[in-house]
């Protein structure tokens, strides 16, 4: 039977036949495959790995990322953003110029061109958009402005990992809002804020709004958008009073728990034969965790500092690098250690710190009997108290925020879930205009500095996330707005004349009324054909078979619940679009 294929407004095909199509699905999971969506992905066709994180999209993997980008493209024009395409590589001047050429670390891909000029691959756009504005803004009547684009980035990941999730070549939607000052910056940020929760509410996601760490990029304020997942790389903390936050970023003034508090003693030193960990010390001394003062030594930029937090503590990175300037803090070895300090790591304190910097938790200072190294091996010190026995250059929250901690708002209980980042906003502030030197002439004719915002959104890793929520043990269950294919037709009988004629005309009714739709037309077994079906996680499945022909009759499948529905074979196409509609109109 010859079909009247039709195509939507992007120019996609309607319909695919799978005996014309390309998804080469797999019975087991790949090897290098850490985490769900890298598995499934994968699996159903729609990734192949090329190198160390760097995938070729199959067709059915861009269709689904076609549709991120089209929802993206819809909100963001919405406000009045406009696009532009800038290019991938970058002079390694203008990172100069910025001050990133030096900061941003490892992770920016540099190169020299044939005639020895640097260069990069751009992980980011912030100078390449700076440069275009000092150019071409010239007074406040062109403000203000905000330029996207939806472009392939490449940073150069340590250890990629995790598929579309964290990879080294990657899709972004980054826009940059330009302003003639801080009420309008502020003004841009909040028409942002609000375009993203339409954006994950448009891709049928469940998604929170957390203040987050600023990072490589830059500013003064920013906040997260994360999808909800078990599976989720990201801690994040709420309370109900509204207040949300990365675990990198949430304050932690006090703790949910302090050590118990026990009269306090002179400084004395006690034998503890190989308690070079906490869980051990805490085992030996018969104390709680939290009596235990670890002490971590970090290489941060400005020396060798040793960090102070309780053993039943985690110390945050983030807050540590903050404190330090921005430069990202690495955890001395061992043996880098105790080349320092002269002892094995587990017996270094701060009583005998040895001239290093000490940056000591806000918990410290209310341990009145605390333990800590004694500088030398198989002792420490009972009874330790900072501002009596040993000092800190700085006193400052390190901690991890976690469940059941007190929110820095309201003083109620922190709940904490997992997320992954999907989009990320900044307020930048003058920070690339001023180093950049981009200006404008105000009202009054004095000079003033684009007041800057960033807004980010990565493509690839909402499919991936995506996939991370909406899945089981079968495969993935796409929310409908990010479906390759809305609907799946599965004739069971092909060779079967009646069958094969009535999934033909249930296939072209369906184009004709806009749903996309795939026709799995192979000679296969029905068992394959419904695994594969899962698999890929087309939102509605119609089986047609001689005994549901018998009688009529299309069997309808709804994959994210399971649930199964007989309807007349006449009526089932309209149904399904109605459904559709639905569906698409929640979110």
């Amino acid at each position: 039977m010859t079909i009247e294929m039709k195509f939507d407004s992007q120019g996609q095909a309607l319909g695919l036949r799978l005996t014309e199509g390309f998804s080469p699905t797999l019975k087991e999971d790949p090897a290098e495959a850490e985490v769900v969506s890298h598995r499934l992905l994968i699996r159903a066709g729609f990734i192949r790995k090329l190198s160390a994180g760097i995938y070729s999209l199959l067709p059915l993997g861009l269709r689904s990322t076609r549709k991120v980008e089209l929802i993206v493209r819809r909100e963001m024009n919405r406000t009045g953003a406009l696009e532009v395409l800038l290019p991938a590589v970058q002079p390694g001047e203008l990172w100069k110029e910025s001050g990133r050429w030096e900061h941003y670390g490892q992770e920016l891909l540099r190169f020299r061109d044939r005639h020895d000029r640097d260069c990069v691959i751009g992980p980011t756009h912030e100078e390449v958009v700076t440069d275009i504005a000092r150019r071409e803004i010239r007074s406040w009547r062109d403000l203000p402005l905000n330029l996207y684009q939806i472009q392939t980035k490449f940073r150069d990941e340590i250890r990629p990992r995790f598929g579309l999730m964290r990879g080294r070549e990657f899709i972004m939607k980054d826009a940059y809002s330009f302003d003639a000052d801080e009420a309008g910056a502020d003004r841009s940020y909040q028409a942002m804020h609000e375009a993203y929760r339409r954006i994950f509410r448009g891709c049928g996601l469940r998604f929170a709004v957390v203040e987050a760490d600023s990072g490589a990029i830059g500013g003064s304020y920013s906040h997260e958008f994360m999808v909800l997942a078990e599976t989720g790389e990201n801690g994040l903390v709420f309370c109900e009073c509204g207040y949300a936050a990365n675990q990198e970023k949430a304050e932690l003034k006090t703790y949910a728990t302090l050590a118990p508090e026990e009269p306090a003693g002179p400084l004395t030193e006690v034998h503890t034969p190989g308690c070079r960990h906490v869980g051990e010390l805490a085992a030996f001394l018969k104390i709680p965790l939290g009596r235990i003062i670890k002490a971590l030594l970090f290489e941060t930029g400005a020396g060798p500092v040793m960090a102070l937090i309780p053993g039943d503590r985690e110390i945050n990175p983030v807050k540590l690098k903050n404190a330090f300037g921005g430069v990202e803090p690495r955890l001395l070895t061992p043996e880098e250690a105790e080349s320092i300090t002269g002892v094995p790591m587990g017996f270094v304190g701060p009583v005998k710190a040895g001239g290093l910097k000490v940056a000591a938790d806000l918990g410290i200072g209310r341990l009145k009997n605390g333990v800590v190294g004694a500088g030398r091996t198989d002792f420490h010190y009972l009874h330790a108290e900072l501002d009596r026995d040993f000092t800190a250059d700085l006193s400052l929250d390190l901690a991890l925020a976690g469940e059941g901690d007190p929110c820095p708002r309201c003083g109620g209980r922190l709940a904490a879930k997992r997320g992954i980042e999907v989009g990320h906003i900044f307020k930048l502030g003058v920070k690339y205009s001023s180093a950049l030197k981009a200006a404008y002439a105000r009202p009054d004719g004095e000079e003033g500095l684009l007041v800057m915002g960033c807004y980010g959104v990565g493509i690839g890793r909402t499919l991936a996330a995506a996939v991370e929520q909406n899945h089981d043990r079968d495969g993935i269950a796409w929310p409908l707005p990010l479906a390759p294919y809305e609907a799946a037709i599965l004739p069971l009988q092909v060779q079967n004349a009646a069958v094969a004629a009535a999934a033909e005309k249930l296939f072209q009714e369906l184009i004709d009324l806009g749903v996309e739709t795939v026709l799995d037309d192979r000679d296969e077994r029905p068992g394959l054909k419904f695994k594969d079906a899962d698999l890929i996680g087309y939102p509605f499945r119609l089986t047609v078979s001689e005994k549901n022909l018998s009688a009529g009759e299309a069997e309808l499948r709804f994959r994210a619940t399971g649930e199964v529905v007989r309807m007349p074979l006449s009526q089932a196409a309209a149904a399904l679009r109605r459904l559709r509609d639905e569906g698409l109109a929640f979110n």
